[in-house]
């Protein structure tokens, strides 16, 4: 995918202008590469209303000329700030926001002090969101990356209904899994995937271990993929070789989480709030009685990065709108059984939400 870096630094620069800044400095790496396509992993974006430069080190110069060809490339030399000191005086710029979320005290520090050196009238704004807001409205070859890496999430738990059985370890199927999306064409994963077994089932993030897997028990498993560094994610609750006789409780909660999962994705619509979204499925689980064991948001964005904007929770202002992806992804966690989590990644269309998932829950 060649990505439209101009498209991309215009709205940015409208953003500038609706909150009265004339530059930004980027440092956050998933939004340092959505700007510049500049892949290294240092490496500073300036941007002001007129101008893009991007600052890094010998070892990325001439990678950062050939992916970032939209941006005057700096090389970093002597004190880390330099060249910041050198262009705050070319730039003219008075108003600067800096990612809040991203940057540390050390790194303002640092900053600060290089202004102070300048003597410059510099003001460094903190600003939330800025960038994450515009990659939150997926362009369509974004989505088209997204889609192929559910794809290989899929095959990966296709695959994984075909092997599991009692006595394998949590350690040994979570590491099945890896081999096998990466021989797929994933990228490295997005995150650990999370296999949990029997009453570690109850930890939503909890980490594989070697710990194995019981007859009847509940095993959730919980795995992305990346393709052209845009991931997926998909979790499946499983239950190993048939039920114990008389244990009805894993059909009870899987099927109070199955339409708590159904009822949001039916009737989430574009301009819906995080929050509503998050009520719908919420409701279905209150009124089953398990109100005190769906403790995490409903969703979240997906793209470059596992977790992003939108977020889906109970306190959530953020509005789903047209070419968002996002997970649906209620859960169950009762301490010392386990736990039932079923999780879909969606896109906005037409008003409504597309399942991007296709192996069966």
């Amino acid at each position: 995918m060649t990505p439209n870096i101009p498209g991309r630094l215009e709205k940015l620069r409208g953003k500038l202008a609706e909150t009265e800044l004339d530059g930004i400095i980027i440092s956050q790496p998933e939004n340092r590469y959505y700007l510049s396509n500049f892949l290294g992993t240092a490496g500073y974006l300036l941007i002001t209303r007129s101008e893009a430069v991007l600052a890094t080190d010998f070892r990325y110069t001439e990678q950062a000329n050939e992916q970032a060809t939209a941006y005057r490339v700096v090389q970093i030399v002597g004190s880390a700030f330099d060249w910041f000191l050198q262009l705050i005086g070319e730039l003219r710029i008075n108003r600067l926001g800096f990612e809040a979320g991203h940057v540390t005290f050390s790194f303002h520090r640092r900053l600060s002090e290089a202004v102070s050196i300048a003597q410059s009238p510099l003001q460094l704004l903190p600003t939330d969101g800025l960038v994450e807001s515009i990659r939150a409205v997926k362009e369509p070859e974004e989505i088209e990356l997204i889609a192929k890496a559910a794809q290989i999430a899929d095959s990966a738990m296709d695959y994984v209904r075909g092997i599991i059985r009692a006595g394998m370890t949590e350690k040994g199927v979570a590491w099945a899994i890896e081999k096998f999306m990466r021989e797929q064409g994933s990228q490295s994963l997005p995150f650990e995937a999370i296999v949990a077994s029997g009453p570690n089932a109850a930890l939503p993030h909890h980490r594989p271990t070697e710990r194995s897997f019981g007859q009847g028990e509940p095993v959730v498993i919980d795995i992305g993929a990346k393709v052209g560094g845009y991931c997926s994610d998909l979790t499946r609750t499983l239950r190993v070789g048939a039920p114990v006789h008389g244990d009805d409780l894993f059909n009870r909660v899987y099927d109070t989480v199955i339409r708590a999962q159904q009822a949001a994705a039916g009737m989430i619509f574009e301009g819906m709030s995080g929050g509503e979204a998050d009520g719908l499925a919420r409701r279905v689980i209150d009124d089953a009685g398990y109100s005190h064991a769906f403790g995490h948001s409903l969703g979240h964005g997906v793209g470059l990065a596992e977790h992003e904007q939108p977020r889906l929770g109970p306190n959530s202002s953020d509005a789903l709108v047209s070419n968002m992806v996002f997970t649906v992804e209620p859960g169950i966690y009762l301490p010392g059984w386990g736990g039932v989590r079923i999780e879909d990644l969606v896109v906005m269309e037409n008003g409504r939400v597309r399942t991007l998932s296709k192996t069966e829950k």
